[in-house]
């Protein structure tokens, strides 16, 4: 599953870190938005653990939006960016 993770985080350390893992699992495409294409549940599940690990609950947050190949097919972009990269294949 393709997701786009957003995330608003008040200490510069604690953002560096949110950062990091997130490069783990996606591209970022803007400075506080990353899009994690072809997620598998654990995965997603293991990324959100790492997050939560790291944020404080009072004053931080992270979002994260599941996006269908309907909803990514439909996304468009204004300005300087290129569309989300959905893995084309085939089955022989």
């Amino acid at each position: 599953m393709f997701y786009v993770v957003s995330y608003d985080i008040s200490d510069d350390r604690v953002r560096y870190k949110v950062a990091k893992v997130l490069k783990a699992y996606g591209v970022r495409v803007q400075k506080s938005v990353f899009e994690c294409p072809d997620l598998t549940e654990k995965r997603f599940l293991k990324m959100k653990d790492r997050l939560e690990a790291l944020i404080d609950f009072t004053t931080d947050s992270v979002r994260y939006y599941r996006q269908c190949r309907g909803c990514l097919a439909e996304c468009e972009v204004s300005g300087a960016g290129e569309l989300p990269a959905t893995t084309k294949f085939s089955v022989v």
